[in-house]
């Protein structure tokens, strides 16, 4: 009898280097820290990057710590949609503190 491989079955991925995605997360957040601190920008250019650096970690422990890269686009897309309302609610959240 000879084994035939189903269509559906799961395919072997690569694993990835997890302490080279550590050290990446740790370099960022001492990053974060120095930029919070240490460096003498504006408020808003400060703001910016920590909300970027921020985006980075959370894209890399999602894609890599949460096995995302590795699944299919049904499951990322589960995963995407809900992020633009999370915008919307924060940005609702700021707007009533303004106003």
């Amino acid at each position: 009898m000879t084994a035939t491989r189903s269509p559906h079955a799961s395919t072997e991925h690569k694993r990835p280097n997890y302490v080279m995605i550590w050290l990446y997360l740790f370099v960022l957040t001492v990053a974060e820290v120095a930029l919070a601190f240490e460096l003498p920008l504006s408020r808003n250019v400060k703001l910016l990057l920590l909300l970027f650096l921020a985006v980075w970690k959370a894209l890399l422990v999602a894609l890599f710590f949460m096995h995302l890269k590795f699944e299919r686009w049904r499951l990322r897309l589960i995963f995407i949609v809900p992020l633009p309302l999370a915008a919307i609610l924060v940005t609702a959240a700021i707007m009533e503190k303004v106003w």
